[in-house]
């Protein structure tokens, strides 16, 4: 879908419609989630969403070989980079690269200043020249978007030439972001929230996605 009449800005936003997406993000939301449902969860939907996010990517016929004939197949045809944003893109991470196994993955740790509410770079492993056909960021939250649009600043320095975003939650005032300072990225979630709050803070939300697949506490 298009975000312009729930955000006031238009962008290439996709919040899922899928029945198992709306459920599996519900629990995911509740308080009373502890820290191996939430963990499952997240895998759950990392993978649902990478399907989403992926549903147009390029196909090339192949010849194979099956036990009864030759024919014809398909395979992907483009080069896939992904870029988990620390630390809460590494909750992602693992099920999406189970879906693409091939696909080379860049990290990048970026964490919000409490006081500024701006995104602090602290850890990059990007390569001076990107060359892959498509690059994915990964985070459960875009909430201010200060990290994504960072980040996709990053990529583009580096030379890519398409970049989406992954994610399972969005607050409106993220997504306006996105779409002034990078109206080419498309962005995945499964859920499109109200509003951010006074400390920045997805509302309703599901609490710090880091802190709770981590076990940490603010």
């Amino acid at each position: 879908m298009n975000s312009e009449d729930q955000t006031g800005a238009p962008s290439l936003l996709h919040v899922s419609t899928h029945p198992l997406v709306a459920h599996k993000i519900t629990l995911l939301s509740s308080i009373s989630t502890d820290i191996v449902l939430f963990r499952q969860l997240v895998n759950e939907l990392s993978q649902l969403m990478i399907y989403e996010a992926t549903a147009d990517l390029p196909l090339a016929d192949v010849p194979v070989a099956t036990p009864m004939e030759d024919t014809v197949g398909k395979q992907v045809s483009a080069t896939i980079g992904l870029v988990p944003i620390l630390r809460a893109g590494l909750g992602m991470i693992d099920r999406v690269a189970d879906i693409l196994p091939l696909a080379a993955v860049y990290h990048i740790g970026i964490y919000r200043d409490e006081a500024t509410h701006r995104p602090v770079s602290y850890y990059n492993r990007l390569p001076e020249q990107l060359d892959d056909d498509i690059l994915i960021m990964i985070d459960p939250m875009l909430a201010t978007a200060g990290s994504a649009s960072a980040t996709a600043s990053f990529l583009k320095e580096r030379g890519a030439r398409s970049i989406r975003f992954v994610g399972l939650i969005a607050a409106p005032e993220g997504v306006r972001r996105m779409a002034i300072e990078h109206p080419d990225v498309q962005i995945y979630v499964a859920r499109l929230d109200r509003q951010l709050d006074e400390n920045m803070f997805i509302r309703p939300g599901l609490g710090d996605a880091g802190d709770r697949l981590f076990g940490t506490t603010p």
